[in-house]
Parts: structure tokens; sequence; C-alpha cells
């Protein structure tokens, strides 16, 4: 039926849907498989805990309700245990909310909650039993057939030990399945879970539900996106920090403005590629204010361009922010570097600079500069963030791609902007 009103014109759907009953429309409503999207299927295979981790308002607590509610059809003596960050939000999302357990009955059902005993008791004669992980030792000694956990990333010190007791009790029937629903957060017990031999992860973002608002969708991406906040509470992704790294993304996060201000000076930074198959030409635009704060207003990197195409990708990130100077790392292709520069755009100030220490020996006083307030970015950069956060103290690295091309663009620009000849020994100009 899905199939055959998505086939008809607009105004045929619309006088289709007014003829509709309240009860026929309320069924229409409810009638999950009808509605759901691919993402909200339960995974194929032989897995032991399906963790959708995705941003908010994907739809992850109308799937859990909604399998949990199957899963009472199909099977009357099924036990079911229903885990959460605490007892109230157990009875506030997964039972009583707009898209909890009670919602999403079909008519005819009955859903006896009792809130005292902690207890549903569905029209099948299954049971679900609420729990809280604040308090683990509830979950010592009862057996389960299934369970829906709800927002793991928010368990607090005891969720451990009360993710611990309950899959030790997961041992009802031929195949018990636990379901958690989560936004990811880098906790301990989140990435225990994540790294388990027998899981299906679903991922996805807020943008994936094409029934939210579309006013809402971009009033929080415009807000939030890029952000350390919107890539995980929106996009779903797994934030984290490396040990020893010299920046952090609290760090980061504290260093974001939304504007720009007067500025008296901009520098584009330049990292070339070894080579059309290697990695990207890191380009970033930076600008010292009247303030004297450093801003980051742009990171126009490129990735498996030509020397002719980076080249010009430099000269339009010049242009745009009208710089005084553009500095690049000679090391890779020496005078060829200057050639293909000045190839794109003979007026371009440009200098060359030779790497003489490692990329993070470089970045450690620019880092610095972030630690103490002098650096600000202008709006989010979600790829070059990434790879500020994987370089380490010591010289190692452990962000994204083989290299950090783009962090590197930027200090090689902060250094020139901020640190002039006082980092003689990281920058010696050649040009």
């Amino acid at each position: 039926m899905r199939e055959a009103l998505a086939d008809l014109p607009e105004d045929e759907q619309v006088r289709v849907l007014a003829a509709l009953s309240d009860p026929q429309a309320r069924e229409l409503e409810r009638r999950w498989t009808m509605w759901r999207r691919d993402e909200q299927h339960e995974p194929p295979g032989d897995w032991r805990v399906w963790m959708i981790r995705a941003g908010r308002g994907f739809g992850k607590t109308r799937t859990g309700a909604e399998w949990v509610s199957e899963l009472a059809r199909r099977d009357r003596s099924a036990r079911i245990a229903l885990v959460g960050a605490t007892f109230d939000e157990v009875r506030r999302v997964m039972i009583e909310g707009k898209s909890g357990l009670i919602a999403v009955a079909r008519d005819g059902e009955t859903i006896d909650w009792r809130p005292t005993a902690g207890e549903i008791l569905f029209s099948s004669g299954a049971r679900a039993f609420v729990y809280s992980a604040e308090a683990p030792e509830a979950l010592r000694g009862p057996e389960h057939h299934f369970a829906w956990c709800d927002e793991l990333g928010k368990w607090r010190q005891r969720g451990e030990l009360a993710w611990d007791n309950l899959v030790m009790g997961m041992r009802l029937g031929e195949r018990p399945r636990v379901l958690v629903t989560t936004t990811p957060r880098p906790t301990r017990l989140m990435r225990r879970v994540m790294a388990l031999p027998d899981i299906a992860q679903t991922v996805g973002s807020t943008r994936d539900n094409p029934h939210l608002p579309q006013s809402f969708v971009e009033a929080v991406t415009a807000e939030y996106g890029g952000t350390r906040l919107g890539r995980q509470e929106l996009d779903g992704e797994m934030i984290d920090d490396v040990a020893g790294a010299l920046w952090t993304r609290a760090l980061l996060e504290a260093s974001r403005v939304r504007r720009r201000p007067e500025v008296t000076r901009v520098v584009v930074g330049v990292d070339p590629p070894a080579g059309i198959d290697g990695d990207a030409c890191g380009i970033v635009a930076v600008a010292l204010g009247a303030d004297g704060i450093g801003y980051v207003l742009e990171d126009a990197s490129v990735a498996g361009a030509s020397p002719g195409e980076w080249a010009a990708a430099v000269a339009g990130c010049v242009a745009r922010h009208g710089a005084d100077r553009v500095i690049a790392e000679k090391n890779n292709g020496g005078e060829m570097v200057r050639s293909v520069l000045t190839g794109a755009d003979a007026a371009l100030p440009l200098t060359l600079v030779h790497a003489s220490r490692g990329k993070s020996a470089r970045a450690e006083p620019v880092a610095a500069l972030y630690e103490n307030g002098k650096v600000r970015h202008v709006g989010a950069f979600p790829a070059l963030e990434d790879e500020l956060c994987g370089l380490t103290a010591g010289g190692g690295y452990e962000g994204p791609g083989r290299s950090p091309d783009r962090a590197d663009a930027l200090v090689w620009a902060m250094t020139e902007l901020m640190l002039g000849r006082r980092g003689e020994a990281r920058v010696r100009g050649l040009g």
C-alpha cells in the first residue's frame, strides 16, 4: 500500500488520506511495517547485540518500542528487560513517551503498565521489567529473553556493572538478544559494547528522518553543524580524544566564534601533496584580528587534485580573503612548488619554507597559542579539527588519513602570522 500510495499524484494522495475514517487513519499511522525506513529494520544474521548509534530525531525510540512490541506479540512467554539511565527516563521515554511502548500499541492491544511494580503486561502475556543503570544490583539474578537498553552513552559510573549484570542474565530462550539505542558518547562502556564480536551496528543522523520538520533540521544544522556537539548529537558520530593529543575537542570548542572581526593581515598556509594519488593539499586561511587574536577563516584543502588544480585552489583562497602572504612547504617538490603556484597566479605573494623538524614539533607552539586563548575558529572545520586532534606530543599522528595535511597548513600559516621569526627553529624562509 505504501508503494501504491506513493505512486499517486500528490492531490490524489491527499484525497485518499482524507477519506479515511479516524480509526483507519490511526491504524495507517501505526502500521510500522509500512512507514519504517530500511535502517529501522532488524538486521539479518546471528547477532547478539544490535546497536542503533544515531543522532537525535533519527527514530531510535520508535524503533526500540516497535521491536519490543513485536517480540511481545510473537512470544507469549517473553521476559523483556527495559533498561535506561534512570527509572524516570525509562518511564518518560521508553514507555509513556510519544514514540514509546504505549503509543505504538495497535488497536485492540492492551498495555497494562504498573509503575509501582515497574512492570508491563502485554496482551499476549509477555512481560517487560523496568531497570535503571543507577541500580545495577536489581539486574543481578533476573533472567530475560530480550532487552532494550536506551541511551547507553548516558549511563553513569555504575553503568558498566548494570550492563555486565544484564548480559549475565540474558540466558532464556534459544537466541537472547539486546537492542541498544543511543546517541554516541565516548565512554568506556560505549567502546566496550561497540567492540563486541557479535554486534550489528546501525548508524545514522538526524537528517535521515524525512518526517522531521525541515525548519527544525535546518535550524539545528545552522546552529550546530560541524561542531563537536552537532557531530555527536545530530550526525551520530563517536567523537573521542586521543591520549596525548596537542589539541582536544574541548579546547577547539572553546575557541569557536561565529563571525570574523576586523582583521589587519591574512596568511594562507599550504602543505603541497607529493603527487596526485597521494595526500590532500592542505590549504588554510588565517587572519590576525585587530584585537591581536589569530582567526582561522577557511579550510580550502583539496584531495586528488592535479598540481594545476590545487594551485588554482590556493589562488582562489588568496583572492577570497585578500591574503597578503602564502606560506608553502618546500620539502615536497622544491622549486616545483614555486613554479606551480606562480603559474596559477604570478602575483601570489609567496614564501617557501623548509620543514627542519617533524609535524608535531612544529605544531606544539601553535597548540600553545590555542591554550593561551590566542586563536579562534570562525565557524567549524570538521576535517581540519579531526587532524589537529590526531597530532600527539612526541611526534605521533592518530587522526584520519595518512598525514595531517590540513593541520600542517594551519601550523605554517599560524607560525607566520603569530610567531614570526620566533619560530626560526621551526620555520626557515627560503624566498
